[in-house]
């Protein structure tokens, strides 16, 4: 199955986050494989507390032979390997977040997992990364491609610059 994973982090070494939570998601993920790996923005804190640092976003796709379940599993693994306590304040900062935002056609609703992620039409540091490497895609069970979601956020939604291109 096709997967479109977001990245995220705001602690220490943001970009080498990045990193290490990608390279831990190929080898953890079975048969896992990097399709493609959009570039990685910087972007102001978004519901976060005052003091939080920027953020740097970025989204990846890959395929692997696991079901949902088993991807978000492995991705909180890998979230507390790398730094991120379970127990937190709500929209703290964290060295690595990462959010299964699609997982090919699937549509899902429980109590640890919605698929499409919910907020994925509501994130410019999602979509303009997600953007960049799938267009086209139209997220099951929403109306329009994310290059359309992209155009629909107002203009001074979270702003965010590109810093890193060829990071994976």
């Amino acid at each position: 199955m096709i997967y479109a994973i977001a990245l995220g982090s705001n602690l220490g070494e943001r970009l080498q986050h990045l990193q290490d939570a990608l390279r831990l998601m190929l080898e953890r993920l079975p048969q896992a494989r990097l399709l493609v790996a959009a570039p990685v923005y910087e972007s102001a804190p978004v519901d976060c507390p005052e003091d939080s640092g920027a953020f740097y976003n970025t989204v990846v796709e890959l395929e692997c032979e696991a079901s949902p379940s088993e991807v978000l599993l492995i991705l909180r693994k890998i979230e507390g390997e790398l730094g991120r306590p379970k127990e937190r304040a709500h929209h703290a900062p964290r060295t690595i977040d990462l959010d299964i935002l699609c997982a090919g056609n699937l549509i899902m609703n429980e109590a640890e997992l919605t698929l499409p992620h919910p907020r994925l039409a509501e994130r410019r540091f999602v979509l303009q990364p997600l953007m960049d490497i799938s267009p086209d895609l139209v997220p099951s069970g929403l109306s329009a491609s994310v290059a359309v979601l992209l155009t629909r956020l107002k203009p001074d939604d979270d702003s965010i610059r590109m810093v890193v291109r060829g990071w994976a």
